[in-house]
């Protein structure tokens, strides 16, 4: 029996990954901060499921919580098969606001406990021969909107490193790379989505669903839909000026309403 480990798996693309792990038979270890709604995810899942589900609340803002996780991925006795590196948030604040700790919240959450897990799932997986990690990036990595897009950016240059370290020992790794989203993120985040098109939007299931079949296929980068995947392409090889000017309008849009 497979057992698979998901951050932030309590809620929106997170939530999604668990079901879809579950449903094909994977055991599930599910990390969150809030311990009520964690025993509520572990019982729904395991009454419709019948698999085992292991909770562990945890703040991955903390080293220390984020080292108790490592320690978890790392075991031998209760071996993790797939990592789904998923617990994060929007960052809507400008970068010149005098407060920076939630820009230095969101790096440790999205980007150092990233590092720490994948890094303990490498060397453990790479041992056994096999397994999955999958981090949870974002379109928005390819674009300039603030901190959140440095993070993602990094996550996802982060990811095509780890997949590089690890070509050729069974473990593969791949970054998602959503759009916008049916979620509550974009809500908890204050994000003004308003004015954003329906054909933007994306359904988590759906979403997740295509994730796993990439990775069981192998790919490094994951991008959602048909329309997501032309306008990374131009998003990567228009002029970086271009992508400025297209972002700021965004960030505009965002703010208002």
């Amino acid at each position: 029996m497979a057992t698979a480990l998901v951050t932030g798996g309590t809620s929106g693309i997170g939530a999604s990954f668990a079901r879809a792990l579950a449903s094909r038979g994977d055991d599930l270890v599910l990390v969150a901060r809030n311990a009520e709604r964690l025993d509520e995810m572990a019982a729904e899942i395991k009454e419709r499921y019948a698999v085992d589900v292991e909770v562990i609340a945890a703040d991955l803002g903390r080293r220390e919580d984020t080292e108790r996780i490592a320690e978890r991925i790392a075991s031998s006795e209760q071996p993790v098969d797939t990592v789904v590196n998923n617990a994060g948030f929007g960052v809507h604040q400008r970068i010149t606001d005098p407060d920076t700790s939630r820009h230095e919240y969101a790096f440790d959450v999205m980007c150092r406990s990233v590092l720490i897990l994948s890094a303990a799932a490498g060397r453990t997986m790479r041992e056994r021969g096999h397994g999955a990690i999958i981090n949870v990036s974002s379109t928005a990595g390819f674009v300039a909107m603030g901190s959140y897009s440095a993070i993602k950016a990094w996550v996802t240059t982060f990811t095509e490193a780890l997949a590089i370290e690890l070509a050729g020992t069974g473990v593969t790794v791949t970054a998602l790379c959503p759009g916008w989203v049916h979620t509550e993120f974009h809500e908890r985040a204050e994000i003004n989505a308003s004015k954003i098109p329906g054909p933007l939007w994306l359904d988590a299931d759906v979403l997740v669903a295509g994730c796993l079949d990439d990775v069981a296929k192998h790919k490094v980068i994951s991008i959602p839909s048909a329309r997501y995947k032309a306008l990374m392409f131009a998003a990567r090889h228009a002029p970086r000026s271009a992508v400025r000017a297209v972002s700021g309008r965004l960030s505009s849009s965002r703010r208002s309403g």
